[in-house]
């Protein structure tokens, strides 16, 4: 298969975007014992200001630290922020740890929270699954009915057939499912588009944002999903390319930031009545 060519605009974002420093976060915790299980945390000031989890994207093998200067950003705008580690593909993840540590951080770090789960590229792709969870069988090992709050999609891998087909990042989507033996077997539990198909709606509400000349994932991946998620909302930025939406103060950048602003508006309200005068506990 050849090799992809991008144009040199695609590739100068590119490495501007991803040669950023990494910033360090003001908290660190954990979710398991594993030392990838581990997440970056962005407190606000404001108790009440929206939640953000981001999962990073890098091909589900690359690890968290590229994205932590839009997760600061992002803290810098307003929102409550947690970047989680997880484990990855070529070394201690891949099917199932990789699918197993984003559903812990799911059930466990939003505390009860409403949240906008979001992710870019691969880990839009954990996201856009993260909501289809509920359309799992009853027996899998990731059905759940507790879903994300809202869920925003940035730039997602919405097919792993089409990024087996692609060949995207030398062969990532048959790394992730461990192998073209397993492929086929394992592609109905994880694979965002297959989920869909038949359901229509995960009932989690979503917004797929993109730009309009993203040159790393093909915009049939876009297209596609949004032709069977009934009620998704998608947002095209003109003139966009695929790195510009986690770039630091960029006008793909201050797009996703207004996103997530009203998605938490539209959050449900949901802390409790006090039922005596003492201070309620966070």
């Amino acid at each position: 298969m050849t090799s992809r060519v991008i144009s040199a605009f695609a590739a100068e974002e590119e490495q501007r975007v991803l040669s950023l420093k990494p910033v360090l976060a003001p908290v660190h915790g954990r979710y398991g014992d594993h030392p990838h299980q581990v997440y970056d945390a962005w407190p606000a000031d404001d108790p009440d200001a929206p939640r953000v989890i981001l999962l990073h994207g890098g091909y589900w093998r690359y690890d968290r630290m590229h994205l932590t200067p839009f997760a600061a950003y992002l803290a810098e705008q307003g929102f409550d922020v947690l970047l989680p580690g997880f484990r990855r593909s070529g070394g201690a993840g891949g099917y199932p740890e990789t699918f197993d540590d984003v559903a812990r951080i799911v059930d466990t770090l939003p505390d009860g929270r409403p949240y906008v789960l979001a992710g870019h590229c691969s880990g839009g792709h954990l996201a856009l699954w993260c909501a289809a969870r509920g359309l799992l069988p009853a027996g899998s090992r990731w059905h759940t009915r507790t879903l994300p709050t809202s869920v925003l999609a940035l730039a997602p891998l919405t097919d792993l057939a089409a990024t087996r087909d692609d060949d995207l990042s030398n062969g990532a989507a048959l790394q992730l499912l461990g192998g073209p033996e397993h492929f086929a077997e394992r592609l109905p539990e994880v694979d965002p588009l297959t989920l869909l198909r038949g359901a229509g709606t995960t009932g989690v509400p979503t917004v797929l944002l993109h730009g309009a000349v993203d040159e790393e994932v093909p915009l049939t991946q876009f297209a596609d999903y949004a032709a069977v998620h009934r009620d998704l909302r998608t947002v095209v930025l003109p003139g966009t390319g695929h790195y510009t939406l986690i770039e630091p103060g960029a006008p793909g950048a201050r797009a996703v930031a207004d996103t997530l602003r009203e998605m938490a508006a539209a959050f449900p309200d949901r802390r409790p009545e006090p039922a005596h005068e003492e201070t309620a506990h966070r």
